[in-house]
C-alpha cells in the first residue's frame, strides 16, 4: 500500500508541473527567466513520467518498485514520444 501512496505523490507533482506548463504556455511572451523555466519543468516531467512507468513496471514484473530512481536529463531528454 505504501507503494501506491509514491505513485500518487508522484502523480500529484506531476499534475502541478502540468499546471505550470500550462500557465507558462499561456503567456503571450516569456522572458529569458521564464523560458528556462519551462525547459525545467518538461525536462522535469519527463523524469517524473519515466520514474512512475519504472515503478510500474517494477511491480508487475514481481519487481520492488522502491529499487526505480529518477534517471538524469540527458538520458530522459532521448526518450521520443
Amino acid at each position: 500500500m505504501e507503494e501506491h501512496s509514491k505513485d500518487t505523490s508522484v502523480l500529484a507533482h506531476i499534475e502541478r508541473l502540468v499546471a505550470e506548463e500550462h500557465r507558462l504556455f499561456g503567456q503571450k511572451a516569456l522572458d529569458p527567466e521564464g523560458s528556462k523555466r519551462l525547459a525545467d519543468v518538461q525536462v522535469e516531467l519527463d523524469q517524473c513520467w519515466d520514474l512512475l512507468r519504472q515503478r510500474r513496471a517494477l511491480r508487475e514484473t514481481g519487481g520492488d518498485p522502491s529499487q526505480a530512481h529518477a534517471r538524469p536529463p540527458e538520458v530522459v531528454k532521448k526518450y521520443l514520444g
